[in-house]
């Protein structure tokens, strides 16, 4: 890989632009999976929201009810979102020395990775997220490193070029 090709400036942006998309597509994932394999949507949902706000706003927010409260998914996206992009800058700095082929495997391991941090690990300091164990929620997670180092690759090796080569042609 030739580092000398990488702007490091618009290398945070892509690290950014990388952990946004992740988090999107990881929970689009996660809940086209609740939806094809679970009766509890749009309850799950919410759940899950009032648990991630709950690191944050304290054990007030944990269910029962699951249901819906504004404050409440606006903090979890906040911090779904804070941790999508820590997450995907991570995998950036980890994997920007592997070649094209390793790429895909890298954020798949990394997102089950995260999975067993994140729902065996933090749970010694959040133990409300063990109830969120299980295939869909590992399946997320792959989603998400596979997705984060893609968008990533994409955006700090691809569009910089891209942009460039259509600069020199109008010139």
């Amino acid at each position: 890989m030739d580092r000398d090709r990488i702007n490091w400036l618009s290398g945070w942006r892509a690290m950014f632009w990388a952990g946004v998309m992740a988090g999107i597509t990881s929970t689009l994932i996660e809940v086209l999976l609740w939806l094809l394999f679970t009766d509890d949507f749009p309850g799950i949902l919410y759940r899950d929201a009032r648990l991630t706000a709950a690191m944050v706003l304290g054990g007030s927010v944990l269910p029962p009810p699951a249901t819906f409260d504004a404050g409440v998914m606006l903090m979890a996206a906040l911090i779904h979102f804070m941790i999508s992009i820590t997450c995907a800058a991570l995998l950036a700095l980890f994997t920007a020395r592997l070649d094209t082929i390793s790429v895909p495997f890298a954020g798949i391991g990394f997102g089950v990775a995260m999975y067993v941090v994140n729902l065996y690990g933090f749970t010694e300091i959040f133990p409300w997220f063990a109830q969120t164990r299980g295939w869909i929620a590992l399946i997320a997670h792959g989603v998400f490193g596979l997705t984060a180092i893609l968008v990533y690759r994409w955006l700090i090796f691809k569009a910089p070029f891209i942009k460039a080569r259509s600069q020199t042609v109008l010139h």
